[in-house]
């Protein structure tokens, strides 16, 4: 039985990712490193302990990971305080559909606390959820099982009685190892064929994780 369901935040709840793409490129082309689209895919949901050596490892030692990642955040919030940011599909729906059947409900992302509020906020559900674990809160970020660990505790929840819902082969990965069940709803790009040995499910948006809800609860 699943009493529980946790959420991303960036590519699942919010359409953060491809702002996320596009401003990491821009933050790196400002200081010189030509980063593309599948660089910035290979660290999604990855906390800054795994980026940084990811990314060094691709552009070398001098590749000044923190510089450009502080310009990708300021870029991106200068474009997110002009135009707002978009909820994903179906989230309303199975958010009503959890709070109908009496499911907790959690949040753990990578991002930091502060602006994690500042973006639920704006698309109107932050105060949605029991728990928010984010990703300045622990130790060890995706894709160690640390954060789901922490979000199911917050629950107070067994791993195992968790749904995870990702958008990121990273978080499947963070979630499978804590022993969450793991749903992946793909935003830019689809499983890999790792993440759909390890995934439970996959579905095109959030309202069709309540059939799977479903499914797994009858």
């Amino acid at each position: 039985m699943i009493k529980g369901v946790i959420f991303d935040m960036d590519g699942l709840m919010i359409d953060t990712e491809k702002l996320l793409t596009r401003f990491w490129c821009e933050a790196a082309q400002f200081y010189g490193w030509n980063m593309t689209k599948e660089h910035v895919l290979g660290i999604r949901s990855l906390a800054a302990k795994y980026a940084e050596p990811h990314l060094k490892g691709i552009f070398g030692d001098d590749f000044n990971y923190f510089d450009v990642r502080t310009k990708r955040i300021e870029l991106m919030n200068a474009y997110i305080a002009e135009n707002g940011i978009e909820k994903k599909k179906g989230l309303d729906e199975l958010l009503d559909y959890l709070d109908e059947v009496g499911l907790k409900k959690a949040v753990a992302t990578a991002t930091d606390r502060k602006r994690t509020k500042m973006y639920l906020t704006s698309i109107g559900v932050y105060d949605r959820f029991d728990k928010i674990v984010c990703g300045d809160m622990i130790k060890n970020g995706k894709p160690a099982p640390d954060i789901y660990i922490t979000a199911a505790g917050e629950l107070e929840l067994p791993c195992g009685e968790c749904m995870a819902l990702e958008d990121s082969p990273n978080g499947i990965r963070s979630a499978f190892t804590a022993g969450c069940v793991p749903v992946m709803i793909p935003d830019l790009s689809q499983p890999d064929d790792e993440t759909a040995k390890i995934m439970y499910e996959k579905c095109d948006d959030l309202s069709q994780v309540i059939d799977v809800l479903k499914k797994l609860n009858s």
